[in-house]
């Protein structure tokens, strides 16, 4: 079984900083893309940020120049340095992977609140 566990998240103040960190575990044999996606109450979740094996990245453009997305593909860990945070960015932020195990699916980690203060 695989778990995707995620931290970092918190209260900051605009223009402030924060680190999300996501790890895999479990039976894996091998990790395809990590990735962020964020969701507000009354919204759907929306992609932010993806990073694939070979470290190829993808953003959404509001996040942009501000985000930068990273893996350690030895902890099977993906990580998300967020700078000069905007209130807009606040919501939470789940973990996305595509994991082989013996079969090939998608994985969602619980989730971690971000909140700016404007």
């Amino acid at each position: 079984q695989v778990q995707l566990v995620e931290s970092g998240g918190g209260l900051v103040q605009a223009g402030g900083s924060l680190r999300l960190s996501c790890a895999a575990s479990g039976s894996i044999f091998s990790i395809n893309f990590m990735g962020w996606y964020r969701q507000v109450p009354g919204r759907q979740r929306e992609f932010v940020a993806q990073i694939t094996s070979d470290g190829s990245t993808n953003y959404v453009d509001s996040v942009q120049g501000r985000f930068t997305i990273s893996r350690d593909n030895a902890k099977n860990t993906v990580y998300l340095q967020m700078n000069s945070l905007k209130a807009g960015d606040t919501a939470v932020y789940y973990c996305n992977a595509l994991i082989f195990t013996g079969t090939l699916r998608q994985y969602w980690g619980q989730g971690t609140q971000v909140t700016v203060s404007s």
